[in-house]
């Protein structure tokens, strides 16, 4: 019987601890491609520049429109108060006023639709051009926040252990007090200390909140719920790509020197435009009139005569655009490879700072601090000393966290450089 109620009683635990690990939601975790994708799809203001595309767009729309033709109509003399005496409304009508009805129409020439066309064309590629830089500006911001993250959490998961191990430390304190081996003096800065490292590990965690909440808000605050979390492993990786293959690369990839030779492009169809704006347009009217019995048609043909006005300010205006345009480009290439070669400069550097600490300092330093520790608790070493050696300890592996962090945002700063994430 007993038997039995003890396998009813483990049964019943199986399916209350199945149910209650079904019910449970795991936080969701992502990785940082995953981040930079969330924010180009929920980016509220990368969505916002899309939309310069789609109004562009509408522009080629406007642009490709034909002139309306314009129909007119007038009817005259109508007998409104009075008519000569013994006439017939009708007859009054038909012999004694003037009606016109007729149509007229602009004709383009100089190919002026056909210009503006390619003009709205060229400026909405232009428009593709900078969303797409937007979009390698918002990729080193997530990159950049993504790094923040991972480092705040290390800081955290470090102070957390550091804590726990001075904890240690601090409780045989207290009993080499309590038995006479301690002074006060020495066991109450002990309890003081702790106070720091707790501190240290509140702020940590701090950071952390609030690295989460940046990125949050750059991949889009909606797309992700509260209680996500960052996956993907925080260590060094060594970056084997050389200056040169970056620099073509970059004069390949980055979006916004691609918009600036499309803004020579849509320089020279606005100079075309004014070109062909110059052109004097030809007016077509056919008229239809009725003046007193008598019926009849006109036909009117307008061109304005082009002695003043010959658009010739917008022309003069367009060509200095051109010229503005090819200035602006090699601007933006100049600009291209000096970001190149200063984010290659800052990779190299905080690599070899990263080197400094994995060639032994960490361990150095670690040791050191255990040495101290083992001393100081059999009485062999200085409250003073230990305190310096885990001082010591903390700055070096805090220092490491955050050169490695350094580290990380350098190779994100040379992916946004190039204008690409894709590297050999």
């Amino acid at each position: 019987m007993n038997t039995k109620r003890a396998v009813i009683t483990v049964f019943l635990v199986c399916i209350l601890t199945a149910g209650l690990a079904y019910g449970q939601s795991p936080a969701l975790r992502i990785t940082m491609e995953q981040a930079i994708e969330m924010a180009i799809k929920h980016n509220h203001n990368l969505i916002a520049a899309r939309t310069n595309v789609q109004q562009s767009q509408a522009q080629e729309i406007t642009a490709n429109v034909r002139p309306n033709p314009v129909l007119f109509a007038d009817w005259e003399y109508l007998p409104i108060f009075s008519r000569p005496q013994g006439e017939s409304v009708a007859d009054y009508l038909q012999g004694s006023t003037e009606g016109d009805i007729g149509i007229s129409y602009l004709f383009e020439r100089g190919q002026k639709r056909q210009n503006r066309v390619q003009a709205a064309k060229d400026a909405t590629a232009v428009a593709r051009s900078q969303v797409a830089d937007n979009e390698r500006t918002l990729a080193f911001q997530v990159a950049s926040l993504f790094i923040n993250v991972q480092l705040a959490e290390a800081t955290m998961d470090f102070a957390d252990q550091d804590l726990k191990s001075f904890q240690k430390t601090v409780e045989i304190a207290q009993s080499q007090f309590e038995f006479g081996g301690l002074s006060e003096n020495d066991n109450l800065k002990m309890k003081l200390q702790l106070v720091q490292f707790k501190q240290t590990l509140e702020q940590a965690q701090l950071a952390r909140i609030q690295a989460l909440d940046d990125l949050r808000q750059a991949v889009g605050y909606e797309s992700v719920p509260r209680g996500y979390d960052v996956a993907g492993e925080f260590a060094y990786k060594p970056f084997p790509v050389s200056f040169d293959a970056l620099e073509m690369r970059a004069l390949e990839y980055r979006p916004d020197l691609r918009a600036a030779v499309q803004g020579i492009t849509a320089a020279d169809s606005q100079h075309a435009l004014a070109r062909a704006n110059g052109k004097q347009d030809v007016t077509l009217s056919v008229n239809y009139s009725h003046a007193n019995g008598i019926n009849g048609s006109t036909f009117y043909v307008s061109v304005p005569l082009p002695i003043f006005d010959r658009n010739q300010g917008e022309i003069a205006r367009t060509q200095f655009a051109i010229t503005q345009a090819q200035e602006q480009k090699k601007s933006v290439e100049g600009q291209a490879l000096t970001d190149v070669r200063d984010a290659w400069e800052g990779l190299q550097t905080n690599d070899r700072v990263v080197q400094v600490y994995l060639s032994g300092n960490l361990e150095t330093s670690k040791k050191s601090r255990d040495i101290s520790e083992y001393a100081y608790q059999r009485g062999s070493a200085s409250l003073l000393d230990f305190l310096d050696a885990e001082r010591s300890y903390r700055a070096t592996q805090v220092g490491y966290l955050q050169a490695l962090a350094s580290y990380l945002t350098s190779i994100e700063q040379v992916r946004q450089a190039v204008g690409t994430r894709s590297l050999p």
